[in-house]
């Protein structure tokens, strides 16, 4: 086999996650690119590590604590990162389709033009969190708490809000179509150039 494909194949080989638990153990945080499908992580510290462009599907992340992690343009599309400390995390582009994000402590997080479609988001922590152009369609934010978030341009068309807290969140130019926003707080929230629920622009 040539070098260069050995390398790819040693590249895409998957990695147990007890080696990649012994190996962030001895100092290590440069994981780019691994393939961990499937994996339990659960409760594992794991914070400031990279794993941009990581194969996350389905990975079982909850309760792990996992803050200023880079997971930019990561796959994790089913994963469970349920109670997660997601802390100042860069999810810009990643893949979060499904994902279950219950109660996780995404606070300050980047998650721009991250796709959330479906994912569940109840109670989550989104505190001056950055989720512009995300795409959000369908996803559960109910109960979500997001004063100070950005969500310019992101598409919440479907999506459940009920009983958020919106205060003070950038909501300039997002789609809200369909949306719920029953018991939602937004109060001093920007809502230039939204859709609205309804289908209206608001002024």
């Amino acid at each position: 086999m040539a070098t260069g494909k050995l390398f790819a194949a040693i590249a895409q080989a998957p990695m147990p996650a007890a080696e990649l638990l012994a190996r962030y153990a001895l100092g290590e945080r440069d994981f780019k690119g691994v393939k961990l499908v499937g994996a339990d992580l659960s409760g594992a510290s794991l914070g400031g590590i990279d794993l941009s462009w990581a194969e996350l599907t389905g990975v079982n992340f909850s309760h792990a604590a996992l803050q200023n992690a880079n997971l930019s343009e990561a796959n994790l599309a089913g994963a469970n990162l349920t109670h997660a400390n997601l802390f100042g995390v860069f999810l810009s582009g990643a893949n979060l389709n499904q994902a279950m994000l219950t109660a996780a402590n995404l606070t300050e997080a980047d998650l721009s033009g991250a796709q959330l479609m479906q994912a569940d988001l109840q109670d989550a922590l989104l505190h001056l969190t950055c989720l512009a152009e995300a795409e959000l369609q369908a996803a559960n934010l109910t109960g979500a708490r997001m004063c100070g978030a950005k969500l310019w341009r992101a598409n919440l068309a479907e999506a459940n809000l009920l009983g958020a807290d919106l205060c003070d969140v950038n909501l300039c130019e997002a789609n809200l179509c369909g949306a719920n926003l029953e018991a939602a707080d937004t109060s001093e929230a920007v809502l230039t150039g939204a859709t609205m629920p309804p289908g209206h622009v608001h002024d």
